[in-house]
């Protein structure tokens, strides 16, 4: 599940079931093998050069809905922010979209590391 934070960028497509929990994965059997879009054009997941802005924002709806339908949404997901990919629909977000959980993350990052270091303070003056 997704840090509340995060969920916020996400917009649902159409109700779609949720994807089933994939199974594990190693080198063998890396998570990619098992993705909807394997089986999809990759051009709905990446931008052809000029783009019209119209164009560009059918195609990408059209991704997410296969993403909402892919087992491995959230590693793809989880792959595209720790990489980051700069281009494309991974895990059912745009480049825009992971670029904005990313600066969420961050910034709850910094706030955690502050909060922790509020009690230590106390303790070490107390």
């Amino acid at each position: 599940m997704l840090h509340p934070i995060e969920s916020r960028t996400i917009r649902p497509v159409a109700a779609a079931p949720q994807p089933a929990p994939s199974p594990s994965h190693d080198e063998d059997n890396p998570w990619h093998t098992g993705a909807a879009c394997c089986r999809d054009e990759a051009g709905l997941f990446f931008a052809p050069s000029k783009e019209p802005t119209a164009a560009r924002l059918a195609r990408e709806e059209q991704a997410k809905r296969v993403c909402a339908r892919c087992p491995v949404l959230l590693e793809c997901r989880e792959h595209a922010l720790v990489q980051p990919e700069p281009y494309g629909v991974w895990g059912g977000l745009t480049a825009a979209e992971r670029r904005v959980v990313l600066a969420r993350r961050r910034r709850r990052d910094v706030e955690l590391r502050e909060a922790a270091r509020v009690p230590a303070a106390r303790r070490i003056a107390g």
